[in-house]
Order: structure tokens, then C-alpha cells, then sequence
């Protein structure tokens, strides 16, 4: 059985992002950070992609040792509006 799909707060280099995937799909996070470096390489989609990931994949729930940063919280406030935005559209 998988775990979740989300952004780890332990391993993380920039968004938690690629260690997030590595614990869901069970390949190692250096691959996933490669196969992102070669899409920005490639011609950029890396970037969106990466970016798109970090707005719809919910942080994994925080421990005490955990990091937090600006930009994270930003983003965590960001998803929490646009969720709610389209809650709001179904109803």
C-alpha cells in the first residue's frame, strides 16, 4: 500500500515536491529531481510542472522538528483559496 501523495517537510530542497513523489512512488528523490532538471533543460516545462505540483499536492502534516519557510506558507494559503474557490463552484 502507497502512502499519500505529499509534499514531505522533512527532505526537502525547495518544496518538498520531488521527496514527496519518492515516498509515494518509491523511487528515489534524486531520480525525481534529474527527470525535473532535464524537463527545465529540455525546454522548460520542468518548471511549470514542478510549480503546478507544489499548488496541488497538500504538505504532509507538520512535526516539531519540521521546516516551515515564507514561501511554503504562501503556497499552503494560495492552494487553501483556490480549493475553496472551486469548492464553492460545485455547490
Amino acid at each position: 500500500m502507497r502512502p499519500p501523495l505529499r509534499r514531505s517537510r522533512t527532505d526537502l530542497l525547495l518544496g518538498g515536491v520531488c521527496s514527496g513523489l519518492a515516498r509515494h512512488t518509491g523511487i528515489d528523490a534524486l531520480l525525481w529531481r534529474v527527470g525535473f532538471a532535464a524537463l527545465v533543460l529540455a525546454g522548460g516545462s520542468g518548471v511549470a510542472l514542478y510549480l503546478v505540483l507544489w499548488l496541488l499536492m497538500p504538505a504532509a502534516p507538520a512535526g516539531p522538528a519540521d521546516r516551515t519557510n515564507v514561501l511554503d506558507e504562501w503556497v499552503e494559503r494560495l492552494r487553501a483559496r483556490f480549493t475553496r474557490s472551486n469548492a464553492d463552484i460545485t455547490r
